[in-house]
């Protein structure tokens, strides 16, 4: 288990940090730069059904969740640096077939690749994180930045290539993997040293890994709380459209944006504060921002004014909670067990499945249960996230 060490300066990172964090980066925007847009790209060129259209970019994130288990197995007993240079490779091939394929079929052949290959990077990528760290799990927060920088970036630059040229469209983004992946072989090798002893050796089955009950409560306090996030993708915008009407694409834009750039600036303030804060009170605080977004929403009803304010509180909740399940998983796992527990941690991905379906159901029950059950839910996380520190 990582010992918590203290850092001399809040932004001062070792060259291994400063590698990842880039790669992190150039993940972000190649994946905001494009599957935000992988609807309309379905809708334009298919004649698929809402339904099956949703079902195949739905696919992406279903297999990443579930693969995540493999991916992380892979992670420990093949090295995460080999299995990292396996998936950005297959980006890097997916995303430059779509950019020339024309026929539908190959298309939606192709999009579900894209999960296998998250599979391959996204628990790689943590375990190095948490194993480049200095102990405290600041890394993961900082990786949020590199989230929201993408977030703010990589949809307005796939919006302009979306409309002027579909080759150029997937292109790009083949283009950030291909620069990952180049980083990733030039400083692969001195990566590959944080993860001691022989590869293979020690790695844990996810069977075994299950069994450990912290990392159950991690991986349920992070579903609980992609639960409870969903809600700004699914929920909130339908209870939007039924008060506000036409008026709600533009409003919602408005508040997406707003919440992408706040989300910029309150983390340097959150790490501070998550210096001061035990885990337990810090989790309380995030889900008090959250119950009052939510109330916040529903007074949105009479005033727009409060929908402003409601994303305020709604980032300031985000910034604290989000990162909370990897730092767990980061403090929890041992170095030879990092690559499978990361792994497993992507399960809680599958609070953005559930959220939607509950949710929607909600809010077609009662309106104000919808509003004060959410509110409530979050704080499930909180004695969940004290379960990682027992």
């Amino acid at each position: 288990m990582t010992t918590p060490t203290t850092r001399a300066h809040s932004w001062r990172f070792s060259r291994d940090e400063r590698t990842l964090v880039l790669g992190a980066l150039l993940n972000s925007l190649a994946f905001f730069a494009a599957l935000p847009f992988a609807a309309l790209y379905l809708a334009d060129r298919t004649d698929l059904s809402a339904a099956w259209i949703g079902a195949v970019v739905g696919s992406i994130p279903m297999i990443a969740a579930l693969g995540g288990v493999t991916g992380g197995m892979l992670a420990d007993r093949w090295g995460s640096v080999r299995l990292m240079r396996v998936g950005l490779a297959l980006n890097v091939a997916v995303y430059a077939a779509l950019a020339f394929v024309s026929t539908p079929a190959a298309a939606i052949a192709l999009l579900p690749c894209l999960g296998v290959a998250r599979t391959m990077v996204e628990p790689s990528m943590k375990k190095l994180l948490s194993l480049a760290d200095t102990g405290d799990g600041r890394i993961f927060r900082v990786r949020y930045i590199t989230l929201c920088l993408g977030a703010i970036v990589g949809p307005a630059l796939g919006g302009v290539l979306f409309h002027a040229s579909p080759t150029a469209f997937f292109l790009v983004p083949a283009g950030c993997f291909a620069l990952y992946l180049v980083v990733m072989v030039v400083r692969g090798g001195e990566l590959a040293r944080l993860e001691r002893g022989p590869t293979g050796s020690g790695t844990t089955p996810w069977t075994e890994a299950l069994r450990d009950p912290f990392l159950v409560a991690a991986i349920g306090a992070g579903a609980v709380i992609f639960l409870v996030f969903s809600q700004m993708d699914a929920a909130i915008p339908l209870f939007m459209k039924g008060i506000h009407g036409e008026r709600t694409e533009y409003l919602f834009a408005s508040l997406l944006v707003l919440n992408a750039v706040l989300a910029l600036v309150v983390q340097p303030p959150v790490i501070r504060l998550s210096e001061r804060l035990s885990r337990g009170p810090l989790a309380t605080l995030g889900c008090v921002f959250f119950a009052l977004a939510f109330a916040c929403v529903w007074l949105g009803t009479t005033s727009v004014v409060a929908l402003y304010v409601a994303i305020v509180f709604w980032t300031l909740g985000e910034a604290i909670l989000l990162p909370l399940p990897d730092i767990a998983v980061h403090d929890l796992a041992t170095d030879e067990r990092k690559g499978t527990y990361f792994g497993l941690s992507e399960l809680r991905y599958l609070g953005f499945f559930v959220g939607p379906v509950l949710g929607g159901a909600l809010l077609e029950l009662h309106v104000p249960t919808y509003f004060v059950l959410m509110g409530v839910l979050v704080f499930l996380c909180v004695p969940l996230l004290l379960r990682t520190r027992a």
